[in-house]
C-alpha cells in the first residue's frame, strides 16, 4: 500500500470544495427567493383545501396538517401527540420541570419564553392589544378575545343542564356548580366553603387583613372595597344600572340582569322535577325546596 501523500490530500480537498460551491451558491440564492416572496407578498403555494396561500413550501405543508388533522409528533411520557415538533418540544418541559425562562423583576420561571414576555407585562404595565371598539387595552390577547364578546354578544360556552350561555370557560364552570351544588374550596381557617375560586380568596381576605374597610355611616365593615362600594349605595340610593327597555335602575348588576328577562320572557332556569322555570336561579332554588320538604 503506497503511503498517502500530502498534495494529493491537498488536491483532494480543492476537488471537495470546487465541487460544494455551486450547490451553495444555489441555496443562498433559495434563501433570497424567499426573502423576496415575504417582502413582495409573493404566495405561490395555494392550499387546496381552503384559500390560503404561502410564500414557502414548508409552510404549506405545515398548515395542510390542520386539514388532515395529522399529529405526527408524540410524547414519550404521556403519549400526547402534536402537528408540529416544536410544540411536542414545549410540551415535554412540563414532565421534566425545566423552567428555563427567569423574570429579571421577581422569582417567578416560565417553561416557555411567550410565557416569561406575558408575565413580564405585569411588571411593566405593558398592554398591547386593543379593543377597536373601545378604548380598552389588555396585556394578553385571550383576555381581548374574551372582552370582544361584550360588543358582539357571542356566549360560546353553553350550560348542558339549562339553556344559559357565558361569554368565557371560567363563568360556565362556576355556574355549574349551581347544579350540582359542588363546593370544593374549603377555608381552612373555618369550616365555610365555596363554590368557586374567586369567592373563596375574598373570604380568606377576612382571616389575613380582617375588614378595612369600614362604613361611616353605619357600624358594617368589609373585606373588599367592592363589597363596600356596592353598600354605600344602601345610603347614597344610587342606582347605576338602567335598564334599556324601562327606566327601572338597580344596585347592582346581577339584579339588572335578572329584570330584564322579564322583556325578553327568558326562563334558563329549569325544574329537574316539574316543567316549572325561571328567571333568576334564587327562585329556582326556593321553588325546589317545596319538592324537598314533601
Amino acid at each position: 500500500m503506497e503511503p498517502i501523500q500530502i498534495q494529493d490530500v491537498e488536491i483532494k480537498l480543492k476537488e471537495e470544495i470546487e465541487i460544494k460551491e455551486e450547490p451553495i451558491e444555489i441555496s443562498q440564492n433559495s434563501y433570497f427567493i424567499k426573502h423576496q416572496r415575504s417582502t413582495s407578498r409573493n404566495k405561490p403555494y395555494q392550499c387546496t383545501q381552503c384559500d390560503k396561500a404561502f410564500s414557502q413550501k414548508i409552510d404549506l405543508i405545515r398548515h395542510q396538517i390542520t386539514h388532515t388533522g395529522e399529529k405526527p409528533y408524540q410524547c414519550s411520557d404521556c403519549h400526547k401527540t402534536f402537528a408540529h415538533k416544536c410544540n411536542l418540544i414545549k410540551h415535554m418541559t412540563t414532565h421534566s420541570g425545566e423552567k428555563p425562562y427567569q423574570c429579571t423583576q421577581c422569582d417567578k420561571a416560565f417553561s416557555k419564553y411567550f410565557d416569561l414576555i406575558k408575565h413580564q407585562r405585569a411588571h411593566t404595565g405593558m398592554k398591547p392589544y386593543q379593543c377597536t371598539q373601545c378604548e380598552k387595552a389588555f396585556s394578553k390577547n385571550t383576555y381581548l378575545t374574551i372582552h370582544q364578546r361584550v360588543h358582539s354578544g357571542d356566549k360560546p360556552y353553553q350550560c348542558t343542564q339549562c339553556n344559559k350561555a357565558f361569554s368565557n370557560k371560567c363563568n360556565l364552570i362556576r355556574h355549574l356548580t349551581t347544579h350540582t351544588g359542588e363546593k370544593p374550596y374549603q377555608c381552612t381557617q373555618c369550616d365555610k366553603d365555596f363554590s368557586d375560586n374567586s369567592a373563596y380568596k375574598r373570604h380568606q381576605r377576612i382571616h389575613i387583613v380582617g375588614k378595612p374597610y369600614q362604613c361611616s355611616q353605619c357600624d358594617k365593615a368589609f373585606s373588599c372595597n367592592s363589597y363596600f362600594i356596592k353598600h354605600q349605595r344602601t345610603h347614597t340610593g344610587e342606582k347605576p344600572y338602567q335598564c334599556i327597555q324601562c327606566e327601572k335602575s338597580y344596585l347592582e348588576k346581577s339584579n339588572l340582569l335578572i329584570h330584564l328577562k322579564t322583556h325578553t320572557g327568558e326562563k334558563p332556569y329549569q325544574c329537574t322535577q316539574c316543567e316549572k322555570a325561571f328567571t333568576a336561579n334564587s327562585n329556582l332554588i326556593r321553588h325546589q325546596r317545596a319538592h324537598f320538604d314533601k
